[in-house]
């Protein structure tokens, strides 16, 4: 709408309608800063060794660790017959930085490497449909459903994550965990860009989404610093989202697309409520105010305005 800033120009560009928008979807988009970078923790490879059975071995064979393989048990006798088999009994794990992760946990490693990238090739498809779709359906039923459904998916595919049992499991709780994650980002932009006017919204674009990316970026390094469990992590990125729970009564749609529904009511109401944040006097306050002649010349300008049209008359 081309006069839609000319018609909400008396709320101002700065008031505390625009700062409690402007911080709370800034805050909205952070999930998405340590959201998107999990997996770098998650499916980090720890030094690791075939897990080799207490037995009555040479110190040649104990000092023996390969990542994939390992002498045969049953030529231990024989130096000269010795053969390789698989890490049959599993992983050795070392626990200097990590406790456990998707790694450790579903021993994605030698025949099973080929997962590690797999996990975030599956994650990132989910991102990209979410972002094909959540345009539309924001279009269709609003910034604000949209917004906080995404957040929504977020918060409760990653929670569910902590109890996966299996790397297929988790793998198909990522990618709807995916469909979230951008599309928050955008339904928040779009959403800010539309309430906001002026130079708030062009900072809001520019500087302030980008810069609450950044911080949850770098939150994820705290969590996993403290949190070095798979499940651990995982659980402690997901609770933030009960946070943004009372932004439901904070944030509201998008003037700018309810005008365009022909939903003029709602987004009046929108408009009065942000006047009363800002407190900006009442249209109805000002026409309740008695003028009489003697108002003509209260003021210079305006009695001298008076006094040229009746010389003009």
């Amino acid at each position: 709408m081309k006069d839609y800033e000319e018609s909400i120009a008396f709320l101002g560009q700065w008031g505390c309608f625009q700062f409690v928008i402007f911080f709370v979807l800034c805050a909205s988009i952070m999930p998405n800063g340590f959201g998107a970078f999990t997996l770098v923790f998650l499916t980090d490879v720890p030094p690791h060794h075939c897990t080799v059975p207490e037995a009555n071995l040479t110190e040649e064979w104990q000092k023996e660790q390969s990542r994939c393989s390992r002498y045969r048990l049953d030529v231990v006798l024989d130096l000269w017959a010795k053969g390789f088999e698989p890490c049959v009994d599993g992983w050795t794990y070392s626990k200097d930085i990590y406790h456990s992760t998707l790694v450790t946990e579903f021993d994605l490693v030698c025949h099973d490497e080929w997962k590690q990238p797999l996990t975030a090739s599956v994650f990132y498809a989910g991102v990209t449909v979410g972002s094909l779709f959540s345009g539309e359906l924001s279009d269709k039923f609003g910034r604000k459903p949209i917004l906080f459904a995404t957040m929504a998916v977020q918060t409760i595919f990653t929670f569910i994550q902590v109890f996966a049992n299996s790397w297929i499991l988790f793998t198909v709780l990522l990618f709807f965990n995916g469909l979230g994650q951008m599309s928050n980002f955008v339904a928040a932009l779009v959403l800010g860009a539309e309430i906001l006017t002026g130079h708030a919204r062009v900072m809001y674009s520019s500087v302030a989404t980008n810069s609450a990316f950044a911080l949850g970026y770098m939150l994820l390094p705290l969590f996993a610093y403290f949190l070095r469990d798979w499940r651990g992590l995982t659980l402690g990125l997901s609770l933030p989202g009960l946070l943004y729970v009372p932004m439901w009564w904070l944030i509201p749609e998008s003037p700018r697309w309810l005008l365009f529904q022909g939903k003029v009511k709602e987004a009046e109401a929108i408009i009065r409520k942000a006047a009363r944040w800002n407190k900006i006097p009442k249209e109805k306050d000002k026409a309740k105010k008695n003028y009489s002649v003697i108002d003509l010349f209260k003021t210079s300008t305006i009695r001298i305005t008076t006094l040229n049209l009746f010389l003009i008359w």
